[in-house]
């Protein structure tokens, strides 16, 4: 049985974008059941954890004793064992761990430069300074990529883990409207919001803060 590590709790804005989301998503398309580990933020810093995720951080894969941490990591080990996330040609695999590293590597810190300021120094003035630059800079990385999908369905010819993770990185977006302003950017995101897979995985994983979210509706 697989095992994956979740946190007990976010904050609103973190729901549908912690990491665990993107390998519960590979782990639906591949028809893979498995099983949660809840964390409490003690459990985040108990040492039997730190030996394996030294940072903390979730997921965390458990599988018959093996254990590993890292998202895209993680991703491409699931996708080895199906071919719903990865083709098995050669070419077509290099292309998919391409991708999947483009997401985290080329995209991802454009916007997390930007998320970090909405989200955590919305009135630092120094933050304020920074934001045209780093909007600027996320505006010209979606156009690039945009560019990419220009008449495309996917990243390549058929969905891939490149793909699961490109969409989990550009809807840490959602709160504001960069996606929308290019539309086969955006019309890319919904196609892959619509997969069953990733609507269960996405009720899976809201699913931890339903009562939280409850008792903060009701506050």
């Amino acid at each position: 049985m697989i095992r994956i590590s979740v946190l007990k709790w976010v904050p609103p804005f973190a729901r549908g974008s912690v990491k665990e989301f993107r390998v519960r998503w590979a782990l639906t398309e591949a028809g893979l059941p498995y099983e949660e580990r809840v964390l409490a933020p003690e459990d985040q810093d108990a040492a039997r954890y730190r030996a394996v995720q030294p940072f903390g951080q979730v997921p965390v894969l458990e599988e018959d004793g093996f254990e590993m941490f890292e998202s895209g990591a993680i991703v491409l080990h699931l996708a080895e064992k199906h071919e719903v996330l990865i083709p098995r040609d050669e070419q077509g695999r290099a292309r998919t761990m391409q991708w999947v590293l483009a997401a985290q590597t080329s995209v991802q810190p454009a916007i997390d430069a930007v998320t970090a300021l909405d989200f955590f120094y919305p009135d630092e003035e120094w933050a304020k300074m920074r934001r045209p630059g780093a909007e600027e800079f996320l505006m010209r990385r979606l156009g690039q990529l945009s560019g990419r999908l220009e008449g495309r369905e996917w990243l390549e010819d058929r969905f891939t883990a490149g793909d699961l993770m490109m969409v989990t990185v550009l809807r840490d977006l959602r709160h504001r409207d960069f996606v929308s302003k290019f539309p086969p950017l955006e019309a890319y995101v919904k196609r892959a919001e619509a997969r069953p897979a990733f609507k269960k995985a996405l009720g899976d994983h809201m699913a931890l803060y339903a009562e939280a979210a409850k008792a903060e509706a009701a506050a």
